[in-house]
């Protein structure tokens, strides 16, 4: 499953096969997240990254004529026991879409929100500080600290609100954060800085990251994952995946050649 730790996994996927209805999104997909990586998932639109992705957080749940067989684990467990309550399983996750979306509320009030919604923080004091430390992790702080009270969120720039949202998911103290195209409605500049952003969270997550730009996957990941209609068709390091792939779908996709 492309090792890359000497530790247990922090989530294991085998053999899950995902349907919409009588379509098939996803066929025998198994691979491990370990703590403290970046894994990158790369391959043709439309062909199980976000599907896959959400699969980890149980977002799927709700969705009408889903069905899924095959066991994902976290720390061990069957993350679909009955047994595990989806809202507490989700907590341990924060998502940042595509399109920076933060509430049309105040600065403050956007990181403050998941930390508030699941009681973790004793006092207003703690929250403040909370709120300030999400920010500078999201390397913001410098640039909203003067306005918290007194901007919404929509009023910043778009790599702004990406950050914003960013410092967003890490209120919850997530373990994983799950990034579907996190750079693909901002510009380069912000794009850098997102980028270095993952980076400088991998020491205390493990995130899971869809992108389309094999330049972003060459920067960040440790390793990459290339699906290919439903299936996991490669899994290595990025080194290998890009310089040296298995399989003849993945060598055209590096190269440009299938997309």
């Amino acid at each position: 499953m492309g090792q890359i730790s000497n530790r247990p996994p922090l989530m294991s996927l085998r053999n899950v096969n995902l349907w919409y209805g009588d379509k098939q999104a996803l066929i025998d997909v198994s691979f491990d997240l370990y703590p403290n990586e970046i894994l990158a998932f790369i391959g043709p639109s439309g062909c199980g990254k976000s599907t896959a992705l959400k699969c980890l957080n149980r977002m799927h749940d709700g969705t009408r004529d889903i069905r899924l067989t095959g066991r994902i684990e976290m720390d061990g467990q069957d993350i679909n026991d009955p047994c595990i309550d989806p809202p507490m399983h989700r907590r341990r996750f924060g998502w940042v879409a595509q399109k920076p979306n933060p509430f049309p509320a105040t600065i403050w009030q956007n990181v403050a929100y998941g930390a508030r919604l699941h009681g973790l923080m004793r006092s207003r004091a703690e929250l403040e500080a909370h709120v300030e430390d999400c920010l500078r992790r999201a390397h913001l702080w410098d640039e909203v600290k003067d306005h918290l009270h007194d901007m919404d969120g929509t009023e910043l720039s778009g790599g702004q609100q990406q950050r914003l949202c960013i410092a967003r998911a890490l209120s919850t103290q997530p373990d994983v954060l799950l990034m579907d195209e996190p750079t693909g409605s901002i510009d380069p500049i912000a794009t850098a800085k997102v980028e270095q952003l993952m980076l400088t969270l991998k020491t205390d997550h493990a995130i899971v990251v869809v992108t389309h730009s094999m330049m972003e996957a060459k920067r960040v990941a440790d390793r990459v994952a290339y699906f290919h209609l439903g299936r996991l068709l490669e899994l290595g390091s990025t080194d290998q995946v890009f310089t040296a792939p298995r399989t003849k779908e993945a060598r055209r996709f590096v190269e440009g050649k299938l997309g």
